[in-house]
């Protein structure tokens, strides 16, 4: 019997994750800690910072020791920086849970709070001076080095602004693409991913040839944007195009194994089964990122085998971590969904029909959630099958393949007849010369 249910198809698909173990908004309550210094040690400058800063407001209401330990690093960090007001932020959250060592050092402040009077009185004399003399170079460092001095203080609206004024003091290529991978650095930070797309469509325009470390910057760069857009497909073909040569030379915004999380993950929730295997699972470029993070690796193959169970099983154990990530925790859900449902309609495509029970064992889950799972796809037309409910039995409805050629025969016939009738009424009319000429005017 076809299902029949007074719930919205959304309703149902919400339903059916959360009774197969799946949360609404997550919280870092589950699943073994992180190892906060090996995490932040991937990382270098501010980037650093905010991921330490976003793990200890996810862990502030479930785990304390973990968000001291992240506010800590965070603290240290900061006073390797110029940062004043962030120190502040910093030292108000840890309110003095960690004793009178990390509270607000007023000293620093009023030091590094000097040294930038005198460096930005020193960068405005520097930019007079070289606006008189106009000379395109120099105000083009000039720039770019304000530039440099408001990203050091937390001042990234201003920070933006000048690396954009060095654009039209630029002479070559590279110049560009420096003033693109700036304008890039600031925009990932202030969340404006529009402009981290439209610069790096700048910087791969430049005529002359790029570097490959600039190259998989770029490429890293274009799949944040499209992450951040909720284009998984675009965001997994960007990540897994970026060249291994990318290192460690862009940790101020993502680590080598963020490259192979972030690919991985997007891959296996928007690419077909053909596409995984050609451009994941045999991609021997994209194997190396891959290799550094061998749950993601295992759990691809775990999926491209059919072996479900221990797929699902992998990513709820990666789930507690990467719902610490800065940029891939909003999406955390929407992936782990579409991977599931993914899972659930290419178990079933061979078979005319299915056992529930079977089928529920393979996914490790109940008969009963896994039901409503198939009912919310089969409402939403993902699954082209019914559900004996009293039997615990899914049938695959195939499309009548005799009662469709039939059809399509049909079809062509009719567009070959309509075609013909027009040709032969086009040959009579010019056969009896009833055509149209457009007289000519003579033009005085």
């Amino acid at each position: 019997m076809d299902v029949v249910s007074d719930e919205s198809p959304s309703s149902m698909l919400d339903d059916a994750m959360i009774t197969n173990g799946a949360s609404g908004p997550a919280t870092a309550a589950m699943g073994e800690p992180m190892d906060i210094e090996t995490y932040a040690g991937m990382y270098a400058g501010r980037t650093r910072v905010k991921r330490l800063l976003f793990i200890a407001d996810r862990c502030s209401d479930v785990n304390e020791a973990m968000e001291l330990e992240a506010l800590r690093m965070a603290y240290d960090q900061i006073k390797k920086g110029e940062d004043t007001s962030l120190h502040r932020e910093v030292a108000l959250k840890i309110g003095g849970r960690l004793g009178p060592d990390y509270s607000v050092d007023q000293a620093w402040i009023d030091g590094v709070e000097r040294r930038a009077a005198l460096k930005r009185e020193k960068l405005e004399n520097e930019l007079n001076g070289y606006r008189t003399n106009l000379i395109k170079e120099s105000i083009r460092m000039g720039y770019n080095d304000y530039g440099d001095f408001y990203y050091s203080r937390g001042l990234l609206s201003d920070a933006f602004k000048n690396y954009v004024r060095t654009r039209d003091y630029c002479t070559t290529s590279k110049h560009i693409v420096q003033m693109c991978l700036n304008v890039i650095l600031v925009s990932i930070e202030l969340g404006q991913f529009t402009h981290v797309g439209n610069y790096v469509g700048k910087a791969e325009q430049t005529p002359d040839p790029l570097d490959q470390v600039t190259v998989a910057k770029l490429k890293c760069a274009s799949g944040l944007a499209f992450l951040e857009n909720k284009k998984y497909k675009f965001a997994a073909r960007k990540f897994i195009e970026t060249g291994y040569e990318l290192g460690n030379n862009y940790s101020e915004v993502i680590s080598a194994q963020d490259v192979g999380t972030y690919g991985g993950l997007c891959a296996l929730a928007s690419f077909d089964r053909t596409e995984l295997k050609s451009k994941i699972i045999d991609n021997s470029s994209f194997r190396n990122f891959l290799e550094l993070v061998p749950e993601v690796r295992e759990l691809i193959n775990d999926f491209y085998a059919s072996r479900y169970a221990s797929c699902l099983s992998y990513l709820e154990k990666l789930k507690p971590n990467l719902l610490l990530d800065i940029y891939l925790q909003s999406h955390v859900e929407t992936l782990y969904s579409e991977i599931r449902h993914k899972a659930l309609i290419q178990y079933t495509l061979p078979f005319i029909s299915v056992d529930l029970h079977t089928m529920a064992h393979a996914f490790n889950t109940d008969v009963g959630g896994l039901q409503k799972e198939l009912e919310a796809l089969i409402t939403n037309n993902l699954i082209q099958a019914r559900i004996d409910s009293h039997n615990k039995i899914l049938y695959a409805r195939h499309a009548d393949q005799r009662k469709a050629t039939f059809q399509k025969v049909l079809q062509t016939g009719g567009e070959f007849e309509r075609e013909v009738k027009g040709v032969l009424l086009r040959a009579n009319l010019i056969k009896h010369e009833f055509t149209h000429r457009s007289s000519s005017r003579k033009l005085l």
